[in-house]
């Protein structure tokens, strides 16, 4: 005998509940960590008046400025990178892309000295920011694979300005005319 009707009925509402908390904890706890490491999930940005196109990144929990953009229209996670040449991406997401490798070369990374290819980017856009034919190389190993190094190439067009945990990317800043 399993005992009054009823009563594993009870017991199998009482599991569901545990399973259910356990989901919601999971998903929250999920969030959270993934908060930490990108809080730039939808940089704010703006375009001013005058037509200057404006990103402000915060500091992650580890001290980086991570962010969510795209590349030819693909979403990825930018680690911004002053010491990097160019736009770093894996040779897995260069193949997602379909994009053409040109000139193989070595290049001294963080890792030692790796053989990476050449290529073009159509289209990098953070937030309001967004530049063409910008030039990238591609390395075999980076990991995580989605993720990818927003180098000089990109920086370079962009004055950036690091202040109290955030950094503002502005783009197309009118120059004071020569005295």
């Amino acid at each position: 005998m399993n005992g009054p009707p009823g009563q594993s009925l009870g017991k199998g509402m009482l599991i569901g509940a545990w399973v259910l908390l356990l989901l919601l904890l999971t998903l929250f706890f999920g969030r959270l960590l993934e908060h930490r490491f990108n809080p730039n999930r939808e940089p704010a940005g703006r375009v001013t008046p005058e037509g200057v196109r404006e990103v402000v990144l915060e500091r992650n929990a580890d001290g980086h400025y991570v962010a969510s953009g795209f590349i030819d229209g693909f979403p990825v996670t930018f680690l911004v990178d002053t010491g990097a040449t160019q736009v770093a991406i894996s040779r897995k997401l260069a193949d997602r892309l379909g994009l053409k490798r040109m000139g193989g070369a070595l290049s001294n990374t963080a890792n030692g000295v790796v053989a990476v290819w050449q290529t073009r980017l159509k289209r990098v856009r953070l937030g309001p920011i967004e530049q063409r034919n910008v030039p990238a190389t591609i390395l075999p190993e980076l990991r995580p694979w989605g993720q990818v190094l927003l180098g000089m190439s990109f920086l370079r067009h962009l004055e950036l300005v690091q202040k109290e945990g955030r950094l503002l990317l502005r783009q197309g800043r009118a120059s004071p005319s020569p005295k």
